[in-house]
């Protein structure tokens, strides 16, 4: 789109000339990052048609275009030209995002860009350039945190590529990743990260759901489940501390005491997660190494906030993507307050497990099965043996590590 690039740069171009030093290098290096990447692209129709291609990397260009054809015709998510190019990049990831918080709340500190409007991180595309501005930020007095990112989307503007960063995932991430990007081309409110991304979580996890199903491939379904049900533990375990945190900082003590208690919490989270994991694969392992301060905790809520709530909207949309994505969108037209009100009151009475399984029924017993997640009728809610399970749906059960059994929620109806 050179008219669109034209104009963001030249807009780039005048914030950074009547903002302070620093914007005007952070503005610099936002374009130009992004002029590399667009410079850098190869279009994957080219690149498939190449014999010599190593067929790892064809494999996984044939699951992108697979990704974005069905999100154009099932999902009701245009690609616009994204994810149809892919970019070799000799670095660990794409940018590195900037998180920051005050020491005695979990709130998040907020920037404000054009296009994007106020977000809660700060982006670059050099993980030395982001470490400089966290140190400032922390010599500030400020909890900060550094994350790697492996993809974003430019909300259309430009036909983004897809990164040699997220290559290498397993192909049901690779998928979720395609269209959790597409989905904030198709909506997105500047000014509210957490309705955004949690907007693109929903519609990522409810669309890699029903593609799964259309897979008939048992192997990649169990490795979705298992990793959607430890995303899912790891999310209710730091939204749990989190709350623990606010309720510290609301306290009356000194601060001297509150920076000893919050410590202390620090310590117990990372101790508690270590019990909790110790005997199995941990693929959080890595983050629990962080400082475990505000910065870091508001990256995971910023993500799965409203969530359940999107999933309540889609299931009174009929769990019609078109329906839902009109709710959706007036939404996002009512003004901040009423907005939050009403996502608030979408939300479940009690926690409950992601939408993104809600096809699937789990029990260590393989004699009962307990439906935990509000899948399909008629076995929404209820509680069956796996022989009236087996009548209503006709599936058999998967074995999972742990004695688990698990089965997709069956589309027949009845009662």
């Amino acid at each position: 789109m050179p008219g669109k690039m034209r104009n963001l740069l030249i807009a780039a171009l005048v914030l950074a000339a009547v903002s302070a030093c620093d914007s005007v290098a952070y503005y610099t290096q936002a374009v130009t990052g992004q002029v590399s990447l667009l410079w850098q692209r190869q279009p994957i129709e080219e690149l498939l048609s190449d014999p010599s291609l190593d067929p790892v990397l064809r494999q996984k260009l044939e699951v992108v275009r697979q990704a974005t054809d069905y999100a154009e015709q099932s999902l009701e998510l245009s690609a616009n030209g994204s994810y149809q190019s892919y970019v070799e990049l000799e670095r660990r990831h794409l940018v590195w995002d900037v998180f920051a918080a005050p020491p005695f709340s979990t709130q998040p500190v907020s920037w404000c860009f054009p296009i994007a409007g106020c977000v809660d991180y700060r982006g670059y595309f050099s993980e030395d350039a982001a470490m400089a501005y966290a140190s400032n930020l922390q010599a500030r007095g400020m909890d900060v945190f550094v994350g790697g990112v492996d993809a974003y989307s430019t909300l259309g503007w430009f036909n983004d590529p897809v990164p040699s960063t997220v290559i290498q995932r397993p192909d049901h991430q690779l998928v979720a990743l395609i269209f959790h990007e597409l989905a904030h081309q198709k909506l997105y409110l500047p000014g509210d990260t957490a309705f955004n991304e949690s907007f693109a979580s929903f519609v990522s996890q409810e669309g890699l759901r029903r593609w799964l199903d259309l897979q008939q491939q048992p192997e990649l379904f169990v490795q979705s489940v298992q990793d959607l049900l430890e995303q899912q533990r790891f999310i209710d375990f730091v939204l749990d501390y989190r709350r623990r945190f606010t309720a510290l900082f609301a306290s009356h003590v000194s601060e001297e005491d509150m920076i000893v208690q919050k410590q202390a919490l620090q310590e117990q989270m990372r101790q508690d997660w270590r019990e909790q994991t110790e005997s199995g694969n941990d693929r959080y392992r890595a983050w629990f190494r962080g400082p475990l301060n505000n910065a870091q905790l508001s990256t995971v809520g910023s993500y799965y906030t409203w969530v359940p709530a999107f999933s309540a909207l889609f299931d009174s949309s009929g769990q019609d993507f078109e329906e839902f994505y009109r709710a959706v969108a007036e939404l996002a037209a009512l003004p901040p307050e009423p907005r939050q009100g009403r996502l608030q009151s979408l939300m479940p009475a009690e926690p409950v497990f992601s939408p993104a399984v809600s096809s699937i029924s789990i029990s260590p017993d393989p004699a009962v099965d307990r439906v935990l997640f509000p899948g399909s009728a008629p076995a929404r809610g209820k509680t069956v043996s796996s022989d009236q399970f087996q009548q209503l749906c006709g599936t058999a059960p998967v074995r999972l590590p742990g004695d688990l059994h698990v089965r997709r929620a069956c589309p027949a109806s009845g009662s």
